[in-house]
């Protein structure tokens, strides 16, 4: 852990009562800061209460009262969800108090190798095949954190100088990162996510460059060139940029050619060997070797993790077969794209269970995924009209449910052997579950209770 001295003496609110907050406050109290803690509600388990108190933090929940902004504070750290325009937050902005999030603090104590991955989706399974392949290709421990679910700053305090961190980083925890500067990075792949937030898609693509803003030409951006943007986009940064290509569109980095996976020109394995399915795990792959290859990992640990992972929960994840059908739980599909990139995974005919949170957007782009993946669609929550328009106009049977879990017997019962069974909602899942996680463990345990059988890890 680096000797951090900047918050010594320092006056800090921390705001917000997640993971990432909670442990900021007490590692902002190891680093000598006076520590306010904030949160817009009182916490359920009053432990959490407690333990800050314990540790000499003054506490104030049930509001973000704005009149801190009026006290003399040097540092907020800020819960990465909290939008800028939340006044407490927006009276910092116009003072000019330095607003980071827990992923800076991480950044700044942790004394390792740091690989950081951002992207719109595939952001999780990359970080987590990365993790795999420098664990089992290195001497020296690996770990991931950060939007992944895992503490980036109690990570980071776990860890020696030789050891490595995986970090996934999110355009919203990336804001709050000054002075971040990971020795590799990557960038999955850039759409038009988070737009409520971010208001236009440069702010959004802005947001993501954070991650190679403080990159020099020694350090390295691990980049999709699959698309024209994405290459200009990658010219924005001063890192060298290695990039990766499912379409053979480079041969400078990690790329398939004739449904084999090459890095520079050395061969490595059939794309058809990883066990993740479709094209987008194949990027993903890709973009993990190219990591795992500039931190120095042989082909054999590589191939051992690619045919032997079998995803991440709620991504595309593969949950059992049961009497000729197989189920997907994909709840981390909240947008379009990625249930587009979903669907182009499966050959077999797909029951596609979809829907939820109305963001006022349509489904049509879906349409022509529609026509060639999907036998039956079946539409829930608050889109579900939108969702049921679409698959109209694709002309597929379309059935509406109350929720996905419901849906699960519903399915089953348009089901034939040899079907697919997919969640990939398409939308976020706050009409009905406070979080995607809720959704899909829910999906799981309704196909779990029909078949009488527990999912396959």
């Amino acid at each position: 852990m680096n000797n951090v001295t900047k918050y010594n003496g320092k006056n800090v609110l921390v705001m917000g009562f997640g993971l990432s907050g909670l442990n900021a406050a007490h590692l902002l109290v190891k680093l000598g800061a006076n520590v306010v803690a904030n949160d817009q509600k009182t916490p359920d388990d009053p432990t959490i209460v407690e333990n800050l108190k314990k540790d000499g933090i003054k506490v104030i929940t049930g509001d973000n009262p704005v009149s801190l902004a009026d006290e003399d504070f040097d540092y907020v750290v800020k819960n990465p969800g909290i939008p800028y325009d939340v006044p407490l937050v927006a009276a910092f902005v116009k003072k000019g108090t330095p607003i980071i999030t827990e992923a800076e603090l991480g950044y700044e104590i942790f004394s390792g190798h740091l690989v950081s991955v951002t992207g719109s989706n595939g952001k999780t399974t990359t970080t987590t095949l990365i993790q795999k392949m420098l664990d089992a290709g290195l001497s020296h421990i690996a770990k991931y954190a950060g939007n992944i679910g895992v503490s980036f700053t109690k990570t980071a305090q776990e860890l020696s100088a030789d050891d490595y961190l995986v970090t996934e980083l999110s355009s919203f925890q990336l804001l709050g990162t000054p002075d971040l500067h990971p020795h590799i990075a990557v960038i999955t792949n850039i759409f038009a996510n988070h737009l409520d937030y971010h208001k236009t898609r440069e702010n959004y693509i802005n947001a993501k460059l954070n991650i190679t803003r403080n990159q020099t030409k020694d350090d390295y951006l691990i980049m999709n060139l699959d698309r024209d943007e994405w290459q200009e986009i990658a010219r924005r940064s001063s890192a060298t940029i290695v990039p990766f290509s499912r379409l053979g569109k480079s041969k400078d980095g990690a790329y398939v050619e004739d449904g084999v996976i090459y890095w520079r020109g050395e061969k490595v394995m059939p794309t058809k060997d990883i066990r993740l399915i479709g094209p987008q795990n194949v990027e993903n792959a890709l973009a993990a070797i190219a990591a795992a290859k500039l931190s120095g990992v042989d082909n054999e640990a590589i191939i051992n993790v690619l045919t032997t992972f079998g995803g991440v929960r709620h991504r595309l994840q593969y949950v059992m077969d049961y009497q000729g059908r197989r189920f997907y739980n994909d709840s981390k599909s909240t947008d379009i794209e990625a249930t587009e990139v979903a669907l182009q995974g499966f050959e077999q005919p797909v029951i596609l269970l979809a829907g939820g949170l109305d963001r006022g957007y349509t489904f049509e782009r879906l349409v022509p995924y529609f026509k060639k993946h999907v036998k039956a669609l079946i539409v829930f929550g608050e889109c579900k009209d939108k969702m049921k328009d679409a698959g109209e106009q694709a002309g597929l049977p379309v059935y509406e449910s109350e929720n996905a879990v419901t849906a699960v017997p519903e399915a089953w019962k348009l089901s034939e052997p040899g079907d697919v069974i997919l969640l990939s909602p398409a939308n976020a899942s706050w009409d009905q579950f406070p979080s995607f996680e809720v959704r899909g463990d829910k999906f799981i345990e309704a196909v779990e209770q029909l078949t009488g059988q527990k999912e396959q890890k």
